[in-house]
């Protein structure tokens, strides 16, 4: 088998920037055509994000009915959809889950959760038509176990480990893997939606004594889509320098 993405066509939501950016840079380098997902697409110019993306969506995916339309828009420019990325999400505050805003938790779990559903929703029954393709769900360490005081964003995450396993056994003989990493903080601009404090504690918690990079989490996630990656489905890769061995 090969780590070539060579003619493949992906698709990564939350691609303007972050990790997602990084991801599809990764796609990229390996051959892949690469159609960007954001609610943001203002500035996807090849200057900014490091290549020339294939195709450029501007998308909500807390919305089904906007993941549809956009789906359909993604397979009429390229002509067909191999590899999904469900990246998109949010933070949301640091606070005490009895003091947790009931809006905005409903926002981190569309954002966070019910959009990974979605965008399954409109790219699986593609793929198994396609004869086969390849899904990977950004989670997180939070999701296994459990951060206090961002509690929104580790139930959110943990529903998506849960629902990666359970769809994964549904494709298992489609020849759709889908599988989940999880990630312990990466340094990207969502620190400026946290506490100092909540930044240096998730810190300390890595046995490595450093940050995950961007570049780390593309390179993974390129090869979990790969046709390298092969009898592996339904699995939560982590990248959390030493935190999670299990």
């Amino acid at each position: 088998m090969t780590h070539s993405l060579d003619g493949k066509i992906a698709i990564v939501t939350g691609a303007a920037r972050g990790i997602g950016l990084g991801i599809a840079q990764q796609l990229k380098a390996a051959g892949a055509h690469v159609a960007i997902w954001d609610l943001d697409v203002a500035d996807c110019s090849p200057k900014r994000i490091g290549f020339e993306a294939d195709h450029v969506q501007a998308v909500d995916v807390s919305s089904y009915e906007a993941v549809e339309r956009a789906f359909a828009a993604t397979v009429d420019a390229l002509g067909h959809v191999d590899i999904l990325v469900n990246n998109a999400g949010i933070n949301g505050p640091v606070a005490p889950s009895w003091e947790y805003p009931v809006e905005t938790w409903q926002r981190v779990l569309n954002v966070d959760l019910n959009s990974v559903f979605y965008c399954c929703r409109a790219a699986v029954p593609h793929m198994r038509a396609r004869g086969g393709g390849r899904i990977l769900n950004v989670a997180s360490i939070a999701g296994k176990e459990g951060v206090q005081y961002i509690s929104a964003y580790s139930a959110a995450k943990a529903g998506v480990i849960a629902f990666t396993k359970s769809a994964a056994k549904e494709l298992a003989r489609d020849n759709v893997l889908m599988n989940c990493i999880a990630p312990a903080m990466v340094e990207t601009e969502l620190f400026g939606e946290m506490s100092a404090e909540h930044i240096e504690a998730s810190k300390a918690k890595i046995p490595m004594g450093r940050f995950l990079q961007i570049e780390e989490v593309g390179k993974m996630a390129s090869w979990i889509v790969s046709p390298a990656c092969s009898f592996t489905t339904g699995f939560t890769f982590d990248l959390t320098g030493g935190r999670a061995t299990y």
